[in-house]
């Protein structure tokens, strides 16, 4: 859900004489775009999206290569899904031409999380012109096994 392969650039929003400019993830939500690949990697989907009150929700599918030696998800796994929950609520407030760039990501482990469905929740806690922070947390069976607090820096991207 986050274009930190830099894979994308301005051109992919530019505007046509027939379309305005638009933020490619708000095109990814409506299907007409797909997900970046670490979205697709981590078994991300979108569940629900709530801009005005700065809110994300992501079920995610740990796959059994992200089992750590114990049989669990292995906690660098869960930082990557809480860096693309957490900079995924950023990109669905950014307009064509932005990015978000984790900065810093405080990660929390509660409980271990077995490799089956987890569902992620994002809140926008401050939205600046340039910095934001984001709390984020991941359940499984109604219970926190991770939690995050991020810090995203909007990056304008150079047309190119």
């Amino acid at each position: 859900m986050t274009p930190a392969d830099a894979s994308l650039s301005a051109d992919a929003t530019a505007p046509t004489a027939s379309a305005p400019a638009e933020h490619w993830w708000h095109r990814m939500q409506r299907g007409e775009l797909p997900p970046p690949p670490v979205a697709r990697l981590l078994g991300a989907t979108i569940a629900r999206v709530d801009r005005e009150a700065g809110e994300l929700d992501v079920d995610y599918a740990p796959r059994a290569e992200f089992a750590n030696p114990a049989g669990g998800v292995q906690g660098g796994m869960l930082g990557a899904m809480l860096d693309d929950l957490t900079a995924g609520l950023v990109d669905s407030t950014l307009t064509a031409g932005e990015a978000p760039a984790t900065v810093s990501l405080n990660l929390s482990y509660l409980r271990p999380a077995r490799i089956a469905p987890m569902q992620g929740r994002a809140r926008l806690l401050r939205r600046g012109r340039d910095v934001c922070h984001v709390g984020g947390e991941l359940l499984q069976d109604g219970k926190v096994v991770a939690t995050a607090v991020a810090v995203c820096s909007i990056v304008r991207l150079r047309a190119s």
